[in-house]
């Protein structure tokens, strides 16, 4: 998980470095001719569709998909995918070594059996004698060990033991437990005929952990991906959404577009124009780490839970569909470029809460009680309901209800975000502030 989280972290800072020296260079009017194959009749449809909308739609979509910035920042997700399912397959047949700790007496044909178990799953197994249980349980919880063998009465690990796992602890756990039962059976049994069949068959020894098993976690580990894609794309097209407003106005262009339609309808068909480049980009995120994985055969993709993957990207569209008005509202309060970044930091301020959050509590293995209430806040939504699929943690009715508190939120803040997108994208001469809107108003 951590190789991956590094590579995630590299291409996020490496496209925004990017941004910033494209942003630099970007001339004011960046409307480019039509894109021919399947962009071309994406936007026809759009056009007969959605009308004026739907021109604007289009519009915005040739206008992203076209540009260097959506190639190249999409390039750099992909190859940190690409990397993220392909390191661990690479990784998966190397040498590994699994320490393991020895509290009280073992006898030498029983320690000959657990070194002899480690060639035959691949790796290296070590000894290390231990004083007492509980520093062996200090060493365990700090990572030093993989599993502590007490006696020949139980095996202690960390992590929730899953007998259906197939990582390379869990095996060595199974197999030293079958062998040292048997080894131990062996020793201390009398061998007639009925106690033979009884040490060939013997019960494996019980796995304690340390911490509580976690509802799925397969489904858990998916979350984490999911919450990751989800903070990029709202982040990343947000931040388009909010220049893009800004350009048009510092330009002057959107007094030409607006001579031909109206501000609801250029407004709606901005929102959904880069809502679709943001589906389309998820989408082939999702099918290229699938599709990889699949030919390589990931573990990390075998592993994915359909259920919370349909969850993820269902609210990936939800957190756009609500912040996506929120950045458009706050675009045409500012008409120069310089006043892009004072904007978008208190906007991207709830983003940032909501998934450093829900992402903190998907490594605590229980969602805490705030993840619980923020799963009900429409801003805070989008990344801590998945938590809660995740974990198990939540009912039908409740992903529902949060789903259709969701949808009411955004219908308000989209009737919101036109009001004020109506009355300050005319405005020139520095900054809009919300009460000169709400004074003339009054």
């Amino acid at each position: 998980m951590k190789y991956v989280l590094i590579l995630v972290v590299a291409a996020l800072v490496g496209l925004r470095l990017y941004r910033h020296r494209l942003a630099r260079r970007r001339p004011a009017d960046s409307s480019q001719a039509p894109t021919a194959g399947a962009r071309h009749r994406l936007g026809e449809g759009l056009d007969r569709i959605g009308g004026d909308i739907g021109l604007v739609a289009r519009r915005e979509i040739r206008e992203r998909v076209r540009g260097r910035t959506f190639r190249v920042g999409t390039l750099i997700i992909l190859v940190a995918v690409a990397a993220a399912v392909t390191i661990p397959v690479l990784r998966k047949g190397s040498h590994s070594h699994q320490r393991v700790g020895i509290v009280g007496t073992v006898s030498a044909p029983l320690r000959t059996t657990i070194i002899g178990a480690g060639p035959a799953l691949g790796t290296t197994v070590i000894l290390v004698p231990e004083p007492s249980l509980a520093s062996a349980t200090r060493a365990l919880r700090a990572g030093r060990l993989a599993l502590v063998l007490v006696g020949t009465k139980r095996i202690v690990v960390d992590q929730a033991y899953d007998p259906s796992d197939t990582s390379t602890l869990s095996l060595v756990v199974r197999l030293i437990s079958a062998s040292i039962s048997l080894q131990s059976g062996l020793e201390h049994a009398g061998i007639g005929p009925a106690q033979a069949l009884r040490l060939a068959n013997p019960p494996p020894l019980p796995v304690q952990s340390l911490k509580p098993a976690r509802h799925n976690a397969t489904a858990t580990s998916t979350a984490v991906y999911g919450l990751i894609l989800t903070y990029v794309l709202l982040t990343q097209f947000g931040t388009w959404l909010l220049m893009g407003v800004v350009e048009e106005k510092s330009s002057r262009v959107i007094e030409v577009l607006l001579s031909t339609v109206r501000t609801s309808q250029l407004l709606a068909g901005k929102v959904i124009g880069l809502g679709t480049v943001a589906l389309l980009q998820a989408a082939l995120i999702v099918a290229v780490a699938l599709g990889l994985g699949a030919a390589e055969g990931s573990t990390l993709i075998h592993g994915t839970a359909g259920l919370e993957v349909v969850s993820s990207l269902l609210w990936v569209v939800l957190g756009y569909a609500f912040y996506s008005w929120v950045w458009a509202a706050a675009g045409s309060l500012a008409d120069r470029q310089e006043q892009v970044q004072s904007l978008a930091f208190p906007l991207q301020l709830p983003i940032l809460f909501g998934y450093i959050v829900s992402i903190t509590s998907l490594g605590s293995g229980q969602p805490s009680e705030l993840v619980k209430v923020l799963a009900y806040v429409p801003f805070t939504a989008p990344f801590a309901m998945p938590v809660l699929v995740g974990e198990g943690a939540v009912a039908w009715w409740g992903f529902t209800l949060s789903v259709v508190l969701m949808l009411v939120a955004t219908v308000g803040m989209a009737r919101l975000a036109s009001a004020v997108y109506r009355r300050a994208i005319l405005r020139t001469g520095g900054r809009v502030h919300l009460r000169q809107l709400f004074a003339s108003r009054a």
